[in-house]
């Protein structure tokens, strides 16, 4: 077949959570964009973070203040903006006497409820862990709390809706396509592109690049470009475990290591709990990176500090770990290293330029491509404004003002169908759950049951509208039936969409 060349205004190396910001807010823009990611979305970084939006409470003591900032304020965009996959929630953060002063974590909390210009979540309370009900797990030593608002996020849904957003506004998004080779000729870049499902090879111009590689950004710069970076990331490991939820309520907990870290305690899903992060220097690949024994048994100890009855090894469902690209600033302690954001621009005035973004954390991703196209504005002065704060992500646009009330528009549309199946919609995809269910009159019309929330009209429309070319990609990224799928279940999924989809798996 012969080789493919196509002209964009843009090309953009990754598919994780800033590639696909910065493809929409180009795309939005008026400029032609093309997105390659060498694997499936998020299925890097961006499907392996905490999964909140959140403006770092514990940066404050490394005086980030500005990042701090940026992220409070972002916390608020973006809770507008996808409503369907990010909500509030209330962390509770049990006061221990041998570790911060209560004085400091005070300040701290004042600082993080007025430094944003928060609107719509609750401020800061005390609370008398003998007396409230968010105190009967915690151990008895433990007498006060404190609780404040951040925000739970789907971490690869986010990175999927941001990527459908694009496209939508014209950008060509490649999955499982890896570029190559990238050099200059002209007034242009070359890039080879090749298909790792078809072996087959497209070379595109582009009036400049975007690498966004994550934890690879230097070895698109050093291999890809055959240039020299002249930054360094520092890769940090951060792992998870997921329990059964051991507490009752739709708070959080936040929890102080006696090493100083924080671990994040949250509700996760239906009945479970998501505990993490560590914070270890990494150095190996990072496709290949997963949690070890020295880590899982350091969530578990840092849980038990202040929670009873313990837990234990037997107790962890799932495991994952994932890379973090952080802009290394020679911190000693990979906790303090900076979750700040930095562009590296390369070429002179009459060069095509390339951005290589290094660092960045999920909250900030809006702001962090907003900044990224102000880099690139000298070579498109044709572009439009940045317009992004006040859009709506694909899905965000529910009915009835609330996801609460969306949710019974649903019930009233569709009465037929479990509570719980419409509430998997809703909160998946949102507005767009109305496409899934588009005709349906019975639940007979999902098509094929494979689990209880698990249907042929789900598959269909994430291979149709969302990229998924893998069943580990519908039931690991873009949903989390992973968690719920017996063996027997997972396998006669596995098999049935290796018969339907074989073709699909490889365009």
């Amino acid at each position: 077949m012969p080789e493919q060349k196509q002209t964009y205004d843009l090309l953009i190396v990754g598919g994780g959570i800033n590639g696909v910001g910065i493809a929409r807010d180009a795309a939005g823009r008026g400029l032609s964009v093309a997105l390659c990611e060498k694997d499936d979305l998020a299925q890097g970084t961006s499907s392996r973070s905490g999964k909140l939006i959140h403006g770092g409470l514990r940066y404050l003591e490394y005086y980030e203040f500005r990042l701090v900032r940026e992220a409070l304020i972002e916390r608020e965009v973006l809770l507008k903006s996808a409503p369907h996959i990010i909500w509030p929630l209330r962390f509770v953060l049990p006061h221990s006497p041998t570790d911060r002063p209560a004085w400091l974590i005070r300040l701290g909390l004042f600082l993080y409820d007025h430094l944003g210009g928060r609107e719509t979540l609750p401020g800061t309370r005390a609370i008398n862990l003998q007396e409230d009900p968010v105190g009967l797990p915690i151990r008895q030593q433990y007498k006060k709390a404190f609780e404040y608002s951040d925000c739970w996020v789907d971490d690869a849904r986010l990175v999927v809706v941001n990527a459908v957003a694009a496209k939508e506004l014209g950008a060509e998004i490649f999955t499982r396509t890896q570029c190559t080779s990238a050099y200059r000729k002209g007034q242009h870049w070359v890039a080879e592109l090749d298909d790792n499902a078809t072996g087959r090879r497209k070379t595109i111009h582009a009036r400049a690049i975007v690498n966004a590689a994550g934890p690879w950004v230097n070895d698109v710069v050093n291999s890809v470009m055959k240039q020299n970076a002249t930054r360094s990331v520092r890769l940090v490991k951060g792992s998870h475990i997921v329990t059964k939820k051991f507490w009752k309520g739709d708070h959080a907990y936040l929890v102080q290591n006696q090493d100083k870290r924080v671990i994040f305690i949250n509700p996760y899903l239906d009945g479970l709990a998501l505990i993490g992060t560590t914070d270890v220097a990494f150095d190996g690949e990072a496709e290949t990176v997963e949690a070890d024994e020295a880590e899982i048994s350091y969530l578990i100890a840092a849980v038990n500090r202040y929670f009873e009855p313990e837990l234990s090894r037997a107790d962890v469902l799932h495991h994952f770990s994932g890379v973090r690209p952080l802009l290394d600033d020679d911190a000693d302690n990979p906790s303090a290293v900076t979750r700040d954001y930095l562009f590296e621009m390369d070429g002179e005035h009459n060069q095509p330029p390339l951005l290589s973004v290094y660092g960045g954390k999920i909250t900030t991703f809006r702001k962090l491509a907003e900044h990224a196209l102000e880099k690139l504005v000298p070579s498109f002065p044709d572009a439009g404004p940045s317009w992004t704060q006040s859009s709506t992500l694909p899905g965000g646009d529910i009915r009835g003002g609330s996801f609460d009330e969306f949710v019974k528009i649903l019930e009233t549309d569709f009465p037929f169908l479990p509570p719980s199946l419409l509430n998997h919609y809703g909160r998946l995809y949102g507005a767009r759950s109305e496409t899934i269910l588009n005709g349906a009159k019975k639940i007979g019309d999902l098509g094929h049951q494979f689990s209880e929330h698990l249907f042929e009209a789900e598959i269909r429309y994430l291979v149709d509208h969302e990229w998924a070319r893998s069943a580990e990609d519908i039931v690991e990224r873009r949903t989390k039936h992973f968690l719920t799928l017996t063996e027997k279940q997972r396998a006669d999924f596995e098999a049935w969409f290796s018969a339907n989809f074989a073709k699909e798996a490889v365009h």
